[in-house]
């Protein structure tokens, strides 16, 4: 650790101390000169701005960042979104630094992508990128992260993360309730086990039924990889049920159903997971898992907030999963798929 003071810092700037603070804080009102000179003292001494946060009167640091691999994906945008309403409801900046999701970073890149070194950090680790942008963070620097929580493992104080696994269970409980002899799986790729969670819990619910576990299909994340993976799933007649990893991948499962004739729900079942703004105004409307990803979000940064200053409030738990029927899933048809016809 560098045993270096904010006032060594704001003389290898040549400002003063109070202008490094400013800088450290993210105070827009430091011209951008100013705030290179400091920044690049910093880096050259090796100091850490927390550190310098905590000698300036007890004040925590104001600003962190987030690290995530894909804002367009449902999860990921509402968990920011919470982050972001927390963080500013208690006067701190976030800068969101975006990862490629195919390609995990390396330890320096990772530290390049931070706005100030130690600066407080909140990650999003949904996904391979995520879970490995979590592992390379240095030690130094305080860390909150969303996760999907690892089969049988604690990840720790400071992750928050919500119980997949029960909740696909439920929706899995619910079709084979409606009669179906099974139900399918379109999954996820996981991020922190060989198993994802969701497919835990479903397989979860098959096996305390008693009732045929068909291999889980992967599909992706995307509409299109839903689409894709089920044109060939819903080719088999037995196939009434199919539980969707997300509801993203649910939507491109409505439409192979609808380009190969079966009707939803009469001849076939579908569930998705998240329960996006759209799902309750599809035709049919999806019955899915409601997850309650902005108050995630505002954990995580209450967690992080905590960790900076132990006086700080404790922040509110967020709901959890809740299973939304609505007319996507019906009875079991009897007899696999039903007369040719759209989706209804």
């Amino acid at each position: 650790m560098s045993g270096h003071t904010i006032r060594d810092v704001a003389r290898a700037a040549g400002v003063s101390y109070q202008t490094v603070s400013r800088v450290i804080n993210g105070n827009e009102r430091v011209a951008d000169a100013t705030r290179e000179r400091v920044m690049t003292a910093i880096g050259e001494l090796g100091y850490r701005p927390n550190q310098a946060a905590r000698e300036l009167a007890g004040k925590a640091v104001r600003s962190l960042t987030v690290l995530t691999s894909d804002t367009s994906l449902y999860g990921n945008a509402s968990a920011l979104r919470g982050i972001e309403e927390a963080a500013r409801t208690a006067g701190f900046a976030v800068s969101i630094s975006v990862l490629a999701r195919n390609a995990a970073p390396d330890a320096d890149e990772l530290r390049a992508r931070l706005v100030r070194p130690g600066e407080p950090v909140i990650v999003i680790a949904f996904d391979a990128a995520g879970v490995r942008a979590l592992e390379l963070l240095p030690p130094e620097v305080p860390v909150a992260a969303v996760v999907e929580r690892p089969p049988g493992v604690d990840p720790g104080p400071r992750h928050v993360w919500l119980d997949d696994r029960l909740a696909a269970a439920r929706a899995t409980r619910h079709l084979l309730g409606l009669g179906h002899r099974t139900v399918h799986h379109l999954a996820l790729p996981s991020s922190t086990a060989r198993t994802a969670q969701r497919t835990e819990g479903w397989r979860d619910a098959l096996r305390e039924a008693g009732v045929a576990e068909p291999e889980p299909v992967e599909g992706g994340w995307t509409p299109r990889s839903g689409h894709l993976a089920a044109r060939s799933l819903l080719e088999r007649a037995d196939v009434t049920a199919v539980l969707c990893g997300n509801d993203d991948v649910a939507l491109g499962v409505l439409r192979a159903a609808r380009e190969t004739g079966r009707a939803v729900p009469r001849d076939l079942s579908v569930v998705g997971f998240d329960d996006m703004p759209a799902s309750a105004y599809l035709a049919p409307a999806l019955t899915t898992v409601r997850l309650d990803f902005e108050g995630l979000g505002r954990t995580a940064f209450g967690l992080l907030r905590r960790l900076l200053d132990p006086s700080a409030p404790a922040q509110e738990p967020c709901a959890e999963p809740e299973l939304i029927v609505r007319e996507s899933s019906g009875p079991w048809p009897g007899s696999g798929p039903g007369p040719a016809g759209g989706t209804s």
